[in-house]
């Protein structure tokens, strides 16, 4: 039988029909679908309907034929409520935020006979949310965490639809299994293998979760006062994430924060017993390297060793040695391609006619503040998180209370997502128990 055998998968964005094609071909999974009622995802079920539920997803790169096909999703459900029939593995493609809110709507019968959970997206405390609600009703319930998504994937003509493009996959993700040694995991290792995606695994969920760049760099480069003035003031004027000030944020202080914010993490995960990041070694050999002119390997390699001062100047010359594709050919004029261009996107209007804060850093503010709450709950001080989240709650304040006459998407609202730091840090307690 199968590692995967009958798989619902949990959302209704690209990620899901990528995801639903990838277990149907590798597994040859029965596959569901379900989701929440919106207005978003009526487009995708009108889609599906029109089609049969036939699903397809094609991909930029001819080495990850693996990943593309058309399939049919064999059950589709309109919301998580209404979901019938017996799943052994649930796939988690909403973001992370939502993950408690899925799990108290699909019936508690189904999750009794859950024998296993995906989580694609997660961020760090994950699998100890998911692993607390379920404790409960299924403890024998196995959870995976991955470090994050295998790549960028998105609606062929930019609105919901039955058909998605992938157009980039990560060389190296990392995985992490409450279960030791766990068979699905080494079955994830060998299918993904397949498309070019090195699985590393790791002791534990949570030290999956650890390994996304995303937690270490989205915080000091949104957080701070210049992007913050770029995304919700009115200004014109084009501001770019990874450009050196004043084309973008980047500054010896921004540089300043971002170590100062890992060493933070790095206490945290210290207190559950994760091995530490190299944060530059990460950032050059998992994400985008750079020319071996640019650095010296030994100082890639010891930079945990090195004193702040050092730390500070290799992260400082990591970014400016990326202004530029270090990798890309020249033009007739020396110029090579702007790899640093990358804007910084301003509030907007969203479908349903609410102001709403872009995707970065709507979503980092969720993973800021359970990391925050993670540093209270292990006894760590976070001076630097502490700083980002009062900046970014000021901001959010401040624009709601100056422009009364709009009408504002809760992302405006101060949050404290209390619920999931009880079922995060009640799950972290008894590992810190054990430990």
């Amino acid at each position: 039988m199968s590692d995967f055998n009958r798989v619902l998968i949990c959302g209704t964005g690209p990620v899901s029909i990528q995801m639903a094609v990838f277990m149907k071909k590798q597994w040859n999974s029965r596959i569901g679908i379900a989701g929440r009622i919106s207005a978003r995802s009526e487009h995708f079920y009108n889609a599906l309907s029109s089609y049969h539920q036939f699903v397809r997803a094609d991909v930029q790169n001819e080495l990850h034929q693996v990943m593309e096909g058309e399939i049919k999703v064999d059950e589709l459900f309109q919301s998580y409520e209404t979901v019938t029939g017996m799943w052994d593995t649930i796939v988690l493609t909403v973001t992370a935020d939502a993950y408690g809110q899925v799990l108290q709507r699909l019936d508690a019968e189904l999750l009794r006979h859950v024998s296993c959970i995906l989580l694609m997206s997660p961020t760090l405390g994950s699998g100890s949310l998911v692993q607390s609600y379920m404790t409960a009703m299924n403890p024998a319930a196995e959870m995976i965490s991955f470090s994050t998504y295998l790549g960028d994937t998105r609606w062929v003509d930019s609105t919901p639809s039955n058909q998605v493009l992938t157009t980039a996959v990560k060389k190296k993700l990392y995985v992490g299994s409450t279960i030791p040694a766990s068979d699905r995991v080494s079955s994830l290792c060998e299918h993904f293998a397949r498309s070019g995606v090195q699985l590393k695994r790791m002791e534990s969920p949570i030290a999956a979760e650890s390994r996304n760049i995303s937690l270490y760099v989205h915080p000091p480069l949104f957080m701070n006062n210049f992007s913050l003035h770029r995304i919700f003031g009115k200004s014109d004027i084009p501001a770019y994430v990874y450009k050196l000030f004043p084309e973008g944020p980047i500054t010896s202080t921004l540089i300043q924060e971002m170590l100062s914010q890992w060493k933070e993490i790095m206490n945290i995960l210290s207190s559950l017993q994760v091995e530490p990041l190299n944060l530059l070694k990460f950032m050059i050999d998992d994400n985008y390297p750079i020319r071996s002119e640019s650095l010296a390997r030994e100082d890639i390699e010891h930079f945990l060793e090195l004193d702040d001062i050092h730390q500070q100047y290799l992260l400082y010359i990591r970014y400016t040695c990326l202004l530029i594709d270090p990798f890309s050919k020249p033009d007739k004029d020396g110029k090579y391609f702007d790899f640093s261009a990358v804007p910084i996107r301003k509030t907007f209007i969203n479908k349903q006619g609410q102001w709403d804060i872009p995707r970065m850093p709507k979503e980092d503010y969720y993973r800021l503040k359970i990391i925050q709450g993670i540093a209270r709950h292990t006894n760590n001080a976070s001076p630097t998180i502490d700083r980002f989240v009062e900046r970014y709650e000021n901001t959010i304040q401040e624009i709601a209370l100056q422009h009364p006459e709009r009408i504002l998407s809760n992302a405006f609202e101060v949050q404290t997502f209390a619920e999931d730091l009880k079922q995060i840090c009640s799950s972290l307690s008894a590992v810190i128990l054990r430990s």
